[in-house]
């Protein structure tokens, strides 16, 4: 069996400044993540020997710390691709793109989205995450949010991109000031992989 494992990232720690400092990104990947992994990886060893067994019980106790680890693994590693160093084009949308145009037909305007999703997203009770998706059912771009580690493709729609507001992915700098955070983490968004990862859902 083959163990999940931490993605590497494509920037260095110290790359998303000022938006995330080295200090929460290294603790946000190399702890938080790594933790998702390591318990995903140790709950699924311990479900496969139940699988064995054929203890049902266990295998179902289970099932809670597999959705709650696996789902912070997959939703993390899609949050570390979306995001690039502003001297690597963070944050620069090409208007051009299609993800561009199809935001302007569903959401009225660029800025009309960005604002729906930054509230809908800082309203997130506890710790959760604020998703744009598309609707594979309906063809269409949707706002999102989903609360702890829950993944937008339980819903049916393909994730893509994300904001994450536990609190360990921004207290460190910003404190108690969500809003703050979700707005600056548009200086960081990667376009280009927003770009990618639209255009593989829609061919």
């Amino acid at each position: 069996m083959s163990n999940y494992q931490l993605p590497d990232l494509d920037y260095d720690y110290g790359d998303l400044e000022p938006v995330m400092t080295a200090q929460m990104l290294e603790i946000h990947h190399d702890k938080h993540h790594r933790a998702y992994v390591n318990n995903l990886n140790a709950a699924l060893e311990k479900y496969h020997e139940a699988e064995k067994k054929k203890d049902a019980e266990k295998m179902v106790g289970l099932q809670s710390a597999i959705k709650f680890n696996g789902g912070g693994h997959i939703n993390h590693s899609i949050f570390w691709q979306i995001l690039a160093p502003i001297k690597n084009g963070g944050g620069v949308v090409d208007k051009n793109s299609s993800i561009y145009k199809a935001i302007e037909t569903y959401f009225t305007s660029f800025e009309n989205f960005q604002e729906t999703l930054n509230a809908q997203t800082t309203k997130v009770q506890g710790s959760g995450w604020g998703w744009l998706g598309y609707n594979r059912q309906n063809k269409s771009l949707t706002i999102q949010t989903s609360q702890n580690h829950d993944l937008l493709s339980a819903r049916g729609i393909f994730p893509i991109f994300c904001i994450d507001v536990w609190e360990h992915a921004y207290y460190l700098k910003y404190k108690n000031l969500r809003p703050s955070f979700v707005q600056d983490i548009w200086k960081i968004l990667n376009w280009k992989e927003i770009e990618n990862r639209y255009k593989k859902i829609i061919s």
